[in-house]
């Protein structure tokens, strides 16, 4: 219990490689995913339920420790009054961008995200328009901190991810020909007007100062979303989520 308790550190999760995946839902998708499962734990009071029995049995299965637990008990692994009912660790699966031989499809690369909750909502946004996965550049927020998993609703189980610095990533990119689209306040070419590629990625930039002249010294184009009111920004997850559904409107428009 101390153990799973600590895992809401980010010192432990990465000393362990280890992350907390809260809900019947997350953990039964990271099942179904394959994603390697260490302990899980669930309340006593669920413990006939017919899916809390399917996901112990596949635990089990998988070698994994169960804890059948009062919900006290739970209240303390998961830091908060009313907790989840169930409640998993599972190995973190952050890979480096060098693995991504064929890239295809369409990614988002992120530089230096700080908000857990921005991550989550972007991976969640990539797997719902379908895109390939998300490269992290640079020193970014944990994607596998507790806001973010929960942010992702599930959707970190389906999307990869990759991480690299920006040399890295300007490497890759020149060994793969992938064209890079950035976003800056300061584009001249509209989101809409772009003949998105097949294969792409989309760079957005962190929360605070957007894309840095470094970052936006790698892209083939930027592109700017024209503000109409008086706000003169979008949160970033908003941002990516508005250029995503742009992108496959258009490409299935072709």
């Amino acid at each position: 219990v101390k153990e799973l308790r600590a895992l809401h550190l980010k010192k432990e999760r990465a000393e362990s490689g280890l992350f907390l995946a809260e809900g019947l839902k997350l953990v039964t998708d990271a099942l179904e995913e394959g994603w390697p499962i260490r302990t899980l734990a669930h309340s006593a009071r669920v413990k006939d339920q017919p899916l809390v029995v399917k996901a112990v049995k596949a635990a089990r299965a998988r070698g994994a420790l169960v804890l059948e637990v009062s919900d006290e008990v739970l209240v303390k692994i998961c830091r908060r009054d009313n907790p989840q009912m169930v409640v998993a660790a599972f190995e973190q699966r952050l890979r480096r961008l060098a693995e991504l031989t064929v890239p295809t499809g369409v990614w988002v690369a992120l530089e230096g995200i700080k908000d857990p909750g921005n991550l989550g909502t972007i991976v969640r946004t990539v797997d719902s328009v379908g895109a390939s996965g998300v490269i992290l550049l640079g020193d970014v927020t944990d994607p596998f901190a507790l806001e973010a998993v929960r942010a992702t609703m599930g959707s970190l189980f389906h999307v990869p991810l990759f991480a690299a610095s920006l040399v890295d990533f300007a490497a890759w990119k020149r060994a793969h020909g992938v064209p890079v689209w950035g976003t800056h306040l300061k584009g001249a070419v509209d989101y809409r007007g772009v003949d998105w590629p097949e294969t792409c990625v989309l760079m957005m930039g962190n929360e605070q100062s957007g894309l840095s002249d470094a970052h936006v010294a790698v892209c083939d184009g930027i592109v700017k979303i024209p503000m109409a009111g008086r706000a003169d920004s979008l949160n970033l997850a908003v941002a990516t989520a508005v250029m995503l559904y742009e992108i496959r409107r258009a490409r299935l428009t072709v």
